[in-house]
């Protein structure tokens, strides 16, 4: 039986975590990806640890700058992690190289990233995926997955041979039907992206802060009644049914703790890519959440006041953080958070 071969197109945090615990059961895995991280690798290793206490050095995947690189042999599937932004660019470039038909997964945060995939390269096999953990670098070449949940992928006879080398790597592949209510389930879970980014603190620390609780609850619950208005299902992803989920997050902090102990449980040091992203200079995937919501309101003839003012604080930020701009920016988002009149 031939060696299965692998592509990591846009291999970050998520790609290299998910391409390297691949690469460890024996399938051929090329990463594409930046220099940066193909230069740490080369000097340290490629280390994966995780919220249980796996702690592991892997065979990293062999990396290529470019998807044109000759050094690639055909892959029997694609996974395309790369920022929401770069989705339409990055099938253009697989769509020159890669033969018609060829399976390409999205691991991709968003609801609106298979349809600009789609148009920009039609002749691949475009397959709906969502990764529920949080993946965050410790250290150049360490790589650690931060909170838990399953993988997910539109079923597909394609996917059917790959099940068991994701079982094999700890990656439990589960597939679905209706990818657009699991897509926008965490959709829902990622408008915690901004709010974390703009809080400065870690994941843990900010959901135990009620006031940043009432400004991700705001959000969810704008989005969760336009959902609820274009009739789209809402997948469950977590031991709460989503609308459930704002009441929670608006207890006071002692309680939450008790009712919510599953959704604290995230590494102490995790945060959000979108904090990361902040901190290295990087565009935002705003665009990709909020906006999603703000055009769903479009869609329907109504608006989404809260998600677009988050949109909008988020695209002009000032140039630095700690400063007196950052921290009015701050005071502005809290108050999304609160009840308006319209509420009332």
């Amino acid at each position: 039986m031939s060696t299965p071969v692998l592509w990591v197109m846009g291999a970050g945090s998520v790609g290299v975590y998910l391409g390297g615990k691949l690469s460890a059961t024996g399938v051929q895995v090329h990463a594409i990806g930046r220099e940066r991280l193909a230069r740490d690798i080369r000097l340290h290793g490629l280390r994966l640890s995780d919220l249980e206490g796996v702690d592991q050095k892997v065979t990293p995947p062999r990396w290529h700058l470019l998807p044109d690189d000759p050094a690639l042999p055909p892959p029997g599937l694609v996974l395309l992690t790369v920022k929401s932004g770069a989705t339409a660019q990055a099938a253009r470039q697989l769509s020159t190289v890669l033969a018609p038909g060829t399976p390409v997964l999205s691991f991709q945060n968003g609801v609106e990233n298979l349809a600009a995939a789609r148009q920009a390269a039609p002749q691949l096999h475009w397959l709906a995926g969502m990764v529920p953990f949080n993946i965050v670098e410790l250290a150049p070449g360490h790589w650690h997955r931060a909170s838990s949940g399953r993988l997910v992928a539109e079923r597909d006879v394609r996917m059917q041979a790959w099940l068991a080398h994701f079982e094999a790597a700890g990656l439990p592949l589960w597939l679905q039907d209706d990818m657009a209510a699991v897509q926008w389930a965490k959709l829902l879970l990622n408008l915690n992206n901004p709010v974390n980014a703009l809080s400065g603190l870690t994941l843990r620390d900010e959901l135990l802060q009620r006031d940043w609780r009432r400004l991700l609850a705001a959000l969810m619950e704008e989005a969760l009644a336009l959902l609820h208005a274009a009739r789209q299902p809402v997948a469950r992803l977590s031991p709460l049914p989503p609308h459930w989920v704002p009441a929670v997050l608006r207890l006071p902090t002692p309680l939450f703790r008790l009712v919510a102990a599953r959704m604290l449980r995230i590494d102490p040091k995790a945060r959000s890519s979108m904090a990361d992203d902040l901190a290295l200079g990087r565009p935002l995937e705003m665009d990709a959440l909020c906006g999603a919501v703000v055009r769903l309101a479009g869609r329907l003839e109504t608006d989404a006041p809260r998600n677009a003012a988050m949109l909008s604080l988020l695209q002009h930020l000032p140039a630095t953080q700690d400063t007196a701009a950052w921290q009015a920016l701050r005071r502005k988002a809290l108050g999304l958070g609160r009840p308006s009149r319209r509420d009332q």
